[in-house]
Order: C-alpha cells, then structure tokens, then sequence
C-alpha cells in the first residue's frame, strides 16, 4: 500500500489520519461506454436483469461477474489505467407520442467524481469486490424534497437528482407548485435541477440532461463486499465540516454519477410546459424516480490509494493527478452485448418487455429478484455514536491545496496481467428480434489519452461576436446555501477588493470567462478570485459552484440570470455566495460587463466537456 508521509506516520501510531477540507478528481472515460445490454451481475447475478444498461469500465462484465474477474480485464473505459472496475445506469428512451415507438437516447458522455471528504476517519481505497447500488428502480413515487440531502441525521436520502441546464427558466422547467405525484418536482434552491423528469427541453449551452446520483462512502466490512442491500451507508455530520462514519466501518471515497443523456435531438417532437412528457427508463419508469446506479469495485487499490493520499486535480481530471502508475489508458474498449436483442435504434417495446408505470400508468410491476431495487440502507442512519452538527452547504467543488508530494511509485509501464478471454454469453430474448446493437463507435477522445484519433482543432470553432454592455443593479440576497447557524441569510457582497458586484450570469462548458481557469486558491472565497484576477491584470472576477474561480475581460455566450441562481456557499466564508450550477457571481472595476456571443461546433464542444467540467 502507497501512503504519503503524513499517512505513514499517522498509521504507524495507530490513529487515522484527519483530513481537514475535501480533495476530489473526475475520473472520465475513453469512449462512451463499454456496452449496452440487458445485464446486472450485483441484483441478477447469474442471468439477465429486467431492464438495459449502459456499462462503463473494466471488459469481464458478465452476468456473473466479481471483483477478481474484474481486475484481469483486457482493457477498461476508463481513463486512468489501473481502475477495472464497471459503473452501470440505466438506459433512456424517448418514447415517441405519435407512433408509440420507442427511440435508444444516446449518452453524450459520463463522468464518475472520487470525493475524498474533510473527515475525522481514514479514507482508504475500495476493496477489490466492492458492491454498491445508489437509488431504487422500482421507484415511482416522489422523495420527501426536490433537493438532494445525504446526511442521514438530517432526514431521510435523497441521493438522486436531474439537472437541466436551459437557456431561460421562464417558463420554469417543471410545473408551478407540482409535489411530485402528477409530475416531477423542482429543487427549492435551485430552477436547473428537480426530482424526476422536467417537462421542457434542456437547451441549455452543450448541456443535455443530465442525471446525478451520488453513492454512500461508509463501508461495513462486517455486512460484506456483496451485501448490497446493507453493507454501505452515507457518513454522518461531525462538526467543523467534517463528515464520519460509524466506528468500525471503513470510510472509501464518495463516487458521483453524472450521466449526460443527449435529449436535444427531440425538441420540436414533443409538446413542452404540460406537465407531461416522453421520456422513459429502460425500467418502464415514466417519473424518473426510478434513477439508480451500480458500481463494483475492481481498483489497483495501490494506485487508488495513491490518488486519494496525493491527488486533489479537481475539474481537472484524475488523469492529471501526479504518479499515476500505470498511465492512461487510450482508445475504444467495448465488447458484445450480452443478451442478444435490439436495444438501441427504434424499438416497437422496451427491452425485456417492460411495460410503462408511474403517474398515470400505476405502480412499477413486481418482477421478483429481477427488479433492480438497490434494497440499500442508504435512506437511514447507520448506527453511529458519533455526534451531529450543522449540515455542510457546499456541493461539488474543491479548492483545498495540493496534497504532499506522492510518494515513490513503479514505472509507468502497464503490469502484467492474467489474459482472459471477453464474455461472450449471449441469451436470445424469445420475445424479441435476434438483432445485435453495438455500442456507438464515434465517441470524441477523451483528454490526455494518447493514441485518440479525434483531435480538436481552431478550425473547428466559428465565432460570432456581438458587444454589449451590461450594467449591474443592486445584489440581491440569495437562499439556497444556509450558513452555519441554520439561517438563509447569504448574500452576494456589493463590493470586494475594489471590484463591484455585476450580476449572477450563466457560464457553460465553453467557460464564458476564459481568461484564467480554475486557479488553485485553497477554499473559495469572493475576496480570493478578485484579487487573484486583479493580480493577473483582468478586469472581470467570478466565482462558481462554491469553489471555483474565473477571471477574463469579457463574457462570451452567456446570459444574465436570476440572482437566485448564484445560490452556493463560498467553501472559505459560507457567510458569502461563490455562484451557483452553471451560474457565476460576476465582480468588475465598473459593475458592468462585456458580452459577447458565441457558438461553436459540437465537436469542440464535446472536447471540452472532458476538458473541464463543474
């Protein structure tokens, strides 16, 4: 096992070592997935489950699959080479209103967050087998909130989520006052994100809708690697914004799905802003309720163990954390599906005959041990003596300091591996045609994995620019991040380091303020950005997500939003608002703008997405 110094010392005297604020790196994958089918070897294990999915990962995915075979894999999706294991979600559909087919929604890309979390415990790295499930497929009833809420002293888990980036929320994205039983429901502190499916398209800049799901962190050795209906829970609050798990279970890294399912494409088909609309799970799920994902751990857990003690790349990706062992991985891997049926295309009925529930259609049909239901503990507090605090406001983003230098790694040459021979198993659906689907061939390379074909180029980009001249009113104060003492009381600051506020503006993968990029800061603060853009000569500063910086003399493809939307806790003054999802608190020497707007092709635009992500 790798261990920094500071990890040595504090395992040598028998302690964990204390992390005071949160690491994290994107771990994204070479292509778009490694295969679409009909299987679950955690909930099926043995045959083919009810629904289809999309798998990413490590190549002996098979309807029996473990960690031990995951990790004699031939290749993987994933970019940072050394990480075999599979992410699995389920498979969306359009269901068409005028014919009643059923259209194969394609995934625009996947990103899978490693959280390493301010804790009083050792985070250590998932062992070899792990099985995990986030969220239930037979649900169809709505949580207790639209908003995502994952400490279990607080209530009960919300760990699913859609976020819906449009161009304007006017009409809003889901239906005025809706609870959730006629249709899905929006998140209170946030109109771009909502429990179950929006009723409009999201249009917003290169940004399809997307499905968030977060995984607990808190493994309990003594339930097992396979018991996945009670083996993880989700830490607990324990003060100074740390987040602990019960005593004697092992605290692993907090994983994050963002699915990006590439919806675009049907606007126009469909009738918006009705409170009703056609997309479907591969579960027959017409709410969304029924989101879910499966993960199963087939880690190096040398190398993981590395990259949670000494990687803090944030948005940069976990291919640019420092000592990666074995390198990247490059190039497509995918291998046959497995039940040999038609799943993408246009279909006549869903894949395993499932028929339509939730809303109007009733409850999700019993389907016995093939109903995919995470089964899971994660709504409820594990046992823990360890005390509750004030909840923690900040989402998804880092800004701590790098970690200490890594410690002394082997060469990068790949290891030598068993060979083992890809899962050919195949089972002929007698209610379905014999049709073969393979995945997608033409997904965009990922970034920093040599040997992709597809690159980017500046002839790829045409720019259409056009100047205005914004001036800010008064800020308003914003509600979604409570600070410390429980109240809502956050506000955007009308002045900080001589800079004015200017409004809360929509940022996009583009990044509307390109200037200087994620700078590393430590925890973000409104006074830090200012004046490490005043520093480098901008004349813009804008903050993001809680913990992200900008800076840039113009903004180039973005809108004026509701100061709302700038609704997220600065991570170094949760007293202080550091923008939003998709939304950046803006500050300049005048408390006016540039804009400019721009378009560019969707070639460059996925490039990008894999570049830097929120």
């Amino acid at each position: 096992m790798k261990f920094t110094t500071s990890t040595a010392v504090a395992a040598m005297a028998g302690v964990a070592a204390a992390k005071d604020s949160r690491t994290f790196a994107v771990l994204r994958f070479t292509n778009k997935g490694l295969v679409t089918t009909r299987a679950d070897p955690i909930v099926n294990p043995g045959v083919p489950s009810t629904h289809v999915h999309n798998v990413l990962g490590g190549s002996n995915f098979g309807f029996s699959s473990t960690g031990e075979d995951l990790i004699k894999s031939n290749c993987s999706t994933a970019l940072v080479k050394g990480d075999y294991s599979n992410y699995w979600y389920p498979t969306l559909y359009f269901h068409d209103p005028k014919t009643g087919n059923f259209e194969y929604v394609d995934v625009y890309y996947t990103n899978v967050y490693y959280f390493f979390e301010a804790t009083n415990d050792q985070i250590k790295a998932f062992p070899t087998g792990l099985q995990m499930l986030a969220g239930n497929s037979m649900q169809r009833t709505p949580p207790a909130t639209g908003s995502d809420q994952l400490d279990p002293s607080k209530g009960p888990i919300n760990q699913v989520q859609f976020t819906c980036p449009r161009s304007s929320y006017n009409p809003p994205s889901y239906p005025v006052g809706s609870d959730g039983t006629k249709a899905g429901m929006v998140d209170p502190n946030n109109q771009g994100a909502g429990v179950g499916f929006p009723d409009v398209t999201c249009d917003g800049m290169y940004s399809p809708l997307r499905l968030d799901i977060h995984f607990p962190s808190c493994y309990n050795p003594a339930a097992g690697l396979t018991n996945y209906k009670e083996n993880m829970a989700f830490p607990t609050d324990a003060g100074n914004g740390k987040q602990d798990c019960p005593p004697g279970w092992i605290h692993t890294p907090h994983i994050f799905f963002e699915v990006y399912y590439d919806t675009q494409p049907y606007k126009g088909r469909w009738t918006e802003n009705q409170g009703t609309q056609p997309f479907v799970f591969s579960t027959g799920d017409v709410t969304g309720y029924s989101g879910h994902a499966d993960f199963m751990a087939g880690w190096d857990e040398d190398l993981l163990q590395h990259i949670i003690d000494t990687c803090d790349a944030g948005d940069s990706g976990m291919d640019q954390c420092p000592g990666l062992f074995y390198g990247l991985n490059s190039g497509d891997c995918t291998i046959e599906p497995l039940v040999d049926e038609q799943v993408t295309g246009t279909l006549t009925k869903l894949p395993g005959n499932n028929p339509l529930s939730g809303f109007s259609f009733g409850a999700a049909p019993q389907m016995g041990t093939g109903s995919g239901s995470s089964g899971t503990n994660n709504n409820a507090a594990a046992s823990s003596s360890k005390p509750a605090a004030s909840p923690s406001t900040s989402k998804a983003a880092a800004a701590s300091s790098p970690a200490s230098s890594p410690a002394k790694a082997p060469a990068s040459s790949s290891p030598t591996k068993p060979a083992a021979a890809q899962p050919t198993t195949k089972v002929t659906d007698s209610g379905s045609k014999t049709i073969e689907s393979k995945p997608p061939a033409t997904s965009q390379p990922a970034v920093g994995g040599s040997g992709n074909d597809a690159q980017c180029s500046a002839a790829n980009v045409h720019t259409v620019t056009e100047t205005v001249t914004v001036t800010a009113g008064s800020p308003a104060v914003t509600a979604a991040a409570a600070s410390p003492s429980g109240t809502k009381n956050n506000a955007a600051a009308s002045t900080v380091g001589g800079y004015t506020y200017a409004g809360c503006y929509q940022d996009n993968i583009g990044r509307v303020l390109s200037g200087d990029v994620l700078p590393n800061l430590g925890p973000m603060t409104n006074e830090k950005c200012v004046a490490n853009c005043v520093s480098k000569g901008f004349s813009l500063a804008a903050t993001e997500y809680g913990g992200q910086c900008y800076c840039g003399n113009e903004l180039v493809g973005s809108a004026k939003l509701a100061d709302s939307q700038c609704s997220i806790a600065c991570e170094g003054n949760s007293k202080e608002i550091c923008g939003g999802s998709w939304a950046i608190s803006v500050y300049s020497k005048t408390g006016a703008v540039a804009m400019k707007a721009g378009k560019a092709r969707r070639s460059e635009h996925a490039h990008r997405h894999r570049s830097q992500r929120n």
